[in-house]
């Protein structure tokens, strides 16, 4: 900051450059021997390349560093013309003849000219007392035209400001002097301002389109069943991210690998209060060893069981995921084996990342309908036939819905019901094999959530209706549950049947079946009742009893609480095409026993009936369970229109009659079960630097913003300490 430079009275615009003059100025003339030279605004008051009067070159500020390089570079081509012009001139101020001038102009007689006043401030500016005018500079007002001031600003004299010229120019030359000795002198040559932004933008944060990298994720459950909430309670996440070796959890998004997940870290996360928790998945869960299957599949239902308040997502890793798993989880680590020295110095170094859900909070969904769909086959003969009811539940669970495709719970059951619907539609195609029993296929919706399908479905056809199947006589109900593995079978029953009845009848061909065509299979009655005032009931035949109808649910668990029922790892690669079809035939060779009486006229145990062309179709089952594994059939996602219920309403309409849709809602006033949306988002994942370099930054500016005040309200001691660094630089 230099006030040091030259002010050309009525000409100052010459010393511009063409496209920065007022319309009128002139341009500035090849440098007259006797000092500097200018030209008045107006053409019109002096002849072209006519010498500067005298008092015309004075002190002031000109505006721009261009303008004041200009103005040094004119100064340097004649460095002592200012004092001598200035003494030739003459006091009147006469114009001297320029050498080579024409003699028309030389004796062209001079008009009276008005003396020209100087505004005060700068006038008081003019006798450069240093560094009073440095450290408040006043504002500079131009004159509007030559011997004009600006309006209410008092002028002076120009030959009180005329002295200050050849300060000025002495002032401009020792500061350019000056300026040169210091950036010779410095340890930073001019091309470090080149080098520090190159610089800046190496260390700077790469392109937008590199800083983040976008994945689906698929959040934990959410709902609420008898007033009683499960699952996580938030879906918004804006945190960065941390993994489980970090010493500090707090507000951070911790990510999990599968392989690596247990309930112990999952539980650390939540007591040290995590933002959030990311846990991610292999592509192929088949590629997860067993062990690390069956330990995840046990945390599931903890994990549902508490109400968790922080956000819970699920990932399925890629190639850039896996990327930032691995940079978080190398910063988590080095945190607690350095220094504090070397914590900060990595901490204010290292990149982080901030993840950030696209996604809203989650809100209830009041109006969702929970389908089922039902179709029959009538028996041949009188009105009063008996009914079997054959039941499964089609949509899965586990602890993400949008990843729930329940391959074997109970996909595997729904594939033994389409398929028992195709064999006997074929014998109740032919008089001779039409049965006297009707046939009820009922595939129900929310069976995970307390069957709720199927209590609705017994209320309408039991209270709200005078004519139903299930009010006349009812053989039995024979549910289907996790049928697609295994070597052993199991009758799970609420009151053990009494024998003559149907239900005797059709567990006594059971046994038979398996003892003298699959001798492999182990068979057994599980006998449980009915428990009340737990809050989820048992096996689906338990709504069925509630109601006092004869059922039971046919399963290769042994019990309820397997963790197989309720789990995200349930994938096609557990289903044994196999054992599929030989439970598909047991069941359905057992049933065709019963209702044809076989055992009564005599037929032999060993009696296969299903051969040749009625026989199972392995290549069915297998489509069908390719079907309904390739897509997640949580009852939030599948609604009345859904692309999957009209399949399964076309495919059971192949082979039975009557089929139609029932749908559950939920009461307003007291909700049986209440669901929630923001089940699968789109995270972000942001490189960003971690909150300590930002406390790094702010310090370092506020140190410079420091430096730089202390140096400008201290500009005189600072320019006299230059100044004799500068001379003892000369003299050395």
């Amino acid at each position: 900051m230099w006030y040091d430079l030259i002010f050309l009275a009525g000409g100052s615009h010459a010393l511009l450059p063409p496209r920065d003059r007022p319309p009128g100025s002139w341009p500035l003339p090849a440098p007259y021997p006797g000092g500097l030279h200018t030209l008045p605004a107006s053409p019109g008051q002096r002849e072209p390349h006519a010498p500067p009067r005298p008092g015309e070159v004075l002190c002031s500020a000109l505006h721009t560093h261009r303008h004041r390089a200009t103005c040094v570079r004119w100064l340097r081509r004649a460095p002592s013309a200012v004092p001598g012009h200035r003494k030739a001139a003459g006091p009147t101020g006469a114009a001297q003849a320029r050498p080579g001038s024409s003699s028309r102009a030389a004796q062209r007689p001079q008009q009276a000219r008005p003396r020209l006043q100087l505004p005060a401030p700068l006038a008081a500016a003019s006798a450069l007392q240093l560094p009073a005018p440095l450290a408040a500079p006043p504002a500079l007002q131009l004159p509007a035209a030559r011997g004009r001031c600006a309006p209410r600003v008092p002028c002076v004299p120009v030959e009180q400001a005329a002295a200050a010229g050849p300060v000025a120019a002495a002032m401009l030359e020792e500061a350019g002097e000056v300026l040169e000795s210091v950036l010779k002198a410095s340890c930073l040559p001019l091309s470090f301002l080149l080098f520090v932004p190159a610089v800046l933008l190496l260390l700077g944060p790469p392109p937008a389109a590199e800083a983040a990298h976008e994945f689906t994720v698929y959040r934990m459950q959410q709902y609420e069943l008898g007033g009683q909430p499960y699952g996580t309670r938030s879906a918004v996440l804006n945190t960065e991210a941390r993994t489980v070796e970090a010493d500090v959890l707090s507000r951070r998004c911790v990510m999990m690998r599968l392989v690596d997940f247990s309930y112990e870290q999952y539980q650390k996360a939540l007591r040290q209060s995590a933002g959030a928790v990311v846990i991610i998945l292999p592509r192929s869960i088949s590629s997860v060893p067993q062990d690390v299957v069956r330990q995840f599949m046990e945390i599931e239902p903890e994990m549902l069981a508490m109400e968790t308040i922080v956000p819970v997502y699920f990932a399925v890793e890629d190639e850039e995921l896996l990327s930032i798993y691995e940079q978080t989880r190398a910063a988590s680590a080095s945190q607690g084996s350095a220094s504090a020295a070397e914590v900060l110095l990595h901490t204010a170094t290292a990149n982080g990342f901030q993840m950030v859900t696209s996604g809203a909070q989650s809100k209830a969904i009041n109006d969702w309908l929970i389908p089922s769909v039902e179709g029959r086959l009538t028996g041949l003969g009188g009105e009063d036939l008996p009914t079997v009811v054959i039941v499964a539940h089609y949509d899965s669970f586990g602890v993400a819905p949008w990843l729930s495709h329940g391959a074997d719970s109970n996909g595997s059951g729904i594939s033994v019901l389409l398929e028992l619907a195709r064999l006997f539609s074929r014998l109740y195609t032919y008089r001779r094999t039409h049965a006297g029993y009707n046939l009820l296929f009922f595939a129900s919706g929310g069976g995970k959530f307390n069957y709720q399908g199927t209590k609705r479905w017994l209320e309408d056809n039991l209270d709200h209706t005078d004519s139903s199947l299930l009010q006349d006589n009812v053989a039995f109900v024979l549910c289907l549950d996790t049928l697609g593995r295994g070597n052993s079978l199991h009758l799970h029953v609420s009151k053990p049947p009494k024998e003559g009845t149907l239900q005797h009848a059709f567990l006594r061909e059971l046994e038979m079946v398996v003892a003298s065509q699959f001798p492999e299979v182990k068979f057994s009655m599980v006998h449980k009742k009915i428990n009340l005032a737990e809050d989820m009931l048992a096996w689906e035949h338990e709504r069925f009893a509630i109601r006092r109808l004869p059922a039971f649910t046919i399963s290769h668990l042994e019990s309820h609480r397997d963790s197989l029922r309720n789990s995200i790892m349930d994938r096609r690669a557990r289903i044994d095409t196999k054992a599929l079809t030989r439970n598909t035939r047991i069941i359905a060779e057992a049933l065709t026993r019963v209702i044809y009486n076989l055992t009564d006229k005599g037929a032999p145990a060993d009696l296969q009936i299903f051969t040749d062309q009625m026989q199972i179709q392995q290549e069915q089952l297998e489509s069908v369970m390719d079907w309904l594994s390739s897509q997640p059939r949580a009852a939030q996602l599948i609604d009345k229109d859904s692309t999957f219920l009209n399949t399964l309403e076309y495919y059971m309409g192949r082979y039975l009659k009557d089929v139609k849709q029932h749908h559950v809602k939920a009461d307003k006033r007291d909700p049986e079960f209440v669901f929630y949306d923001q089940l699968k988002q789109v995270m972000n994942a942001y490189r960003v630097k971690p909150a300590i370099f930002d406390l790094l930054l702010a310090v370092c500016i506020a140190a410079y913003l420091g430096v730089a005040y202390v140096a400008v309200q201290h500009f005189g001691l600072l320019y006299k300490m230059i100044q004799r660094l500068s001379l003892k630089n000369k003299q050395q």
